[in-house]
């Protein structure tokens, strides 16, 4: 294991695949189904989280051990971890805001905010899958990225049948509806991918995206960063995307504290969303002024840059934490 901080991590997985197993196999009643089911849904989110962090930075020097990892993450999220490097590291990383950013916030245009919040997923969708898929038809045959294409097969062999599997055994067992399948397994990878994607509306609605240090809100509270790995400190991400999640509170107290806007650095996201999303539900950039979109246009096909999971960097400039 590269950073030590990512033993969290691997407990977090641990911890889902025990509670997969326990409650396949004991009986239980329809509060504790319906509470296992908000358990893996938050867990999913967490999955998608971790997936996000891997697709920038490894846990492991060993090729080999990185491939099992991402394979339990993708499960356990809902999509192939692979899949974050043309969706997310070649597309909003590399032209945040612009018409080949396949999830710039500008594609959500409903009057109500918290309509924006809650269908931005599915507003994005297409292009993301487009845009996957066009990648993967450019590289899956280039020598360059043979780790990677491998990978990107791996993982969606394996999340097809950890997605479709337990449906069918579980019908066949119920003889009916397979609710364990349903509650356990699929509305939680739902939710899982459609949570890591709407984060980029709230991360970037209303910011400066061509601004040094206003381009992405983060979100300060320890409680939330402990259980998200540090994804609140989302502006020193778009800095440093290869930094490991670990060093990002480091790193935005020296670099981004005192130097983006106060209102950039929320303390709390549950009240930023009450705040934005339900009353007073006003749109406004993040100096307190009406967002004003421009006209929608159609997406941008970005070039197609061969490229594979990062491999492992460290800055010097900054101590590893063990927390």
């Amino acid at each position: 294991m590269i950073y030590q901080a990512d033993r969290r991590s691997v407990a977090f997985l641990s911890v889902y695949y025990a509670v997969v197993i326990a409650a396949w196999s004991i009986p239980t009643s329809w509060p504790a189904r319906v509470a296992l089911m908000l358990f893996f849904c938050f867990s999913s989110f967490t999955a998608a989280i971790m997936s996000h962090n891997t697709a920038h930075t490894p846990l492991f020097r060993e090729r080999w051990k990185n491939a099992i990892w991402g394979v339990l993450l993708s499960m356990a999220f809902g999509g192939p971890v692979a899949g974050f490097v043309p969706g997310h590291n070649l597309s909003h990383h590399a032209h945040l805001g612009t018409e080949m950013d396949n999830v710039r916030h500008g594609k959500a245009r409903f009057r109500w905010n918290f309509l924006n919040q809650a269908l931005f997923f599915f507003l994005v969708l297409p292009s993301i899958l487009r845009n996957e898929q066009r990648y993967w038809a450019e590289v899956k045959h280039d020598p360059r990225v043979k780790d990677w294409a491998f990978q990107y097969r791996l993982e969606n062999w394996a999340l097809n049948l950890y997605l479709f599997l337990p449906l069918v055994l579980d019908a066949i067992a119920l003889q009916g509806v397979p609710w364990r399948a349903l509650m356990f397994v699929l509305i939680p990878k739902v939710y899982g991918v459609w949570g890591i994607f709407g984060t980029n509306y709230w991360q970037h609605d209303g910011c400066d995206t061509e601004s040094e240090y206003n381009h992405s809100r983060s979100f300060m509270s320890p409680v939330l960063n402990y259980f998200a790995f540090n994804n609140g400190f989302h502006a020193v991400h778009h800095d440093r995307p290869e930094l490991h999640w670990s060093l990002l509170p480091a790193y935005h107290a020296a670099n981004y504290h005192g130097r983006c806007h106060p209102s950039l650095e929320q303390k709390s996201l549950f009240l930023y969303l009450c705040r934005t999303c339900l009353w007073p539900a006003k749109r406004e950039t993040y100096d307190g002024k009406p967002v004003v979109l421009p006209p929608a246009s159609p997406d941008v096909d970005w070039p197609i840059v061969p490229m594979g999971f990062n491999g492992p960097i460290r800055d010097a400039r900054l101590p590893e934490t063990q927390t």
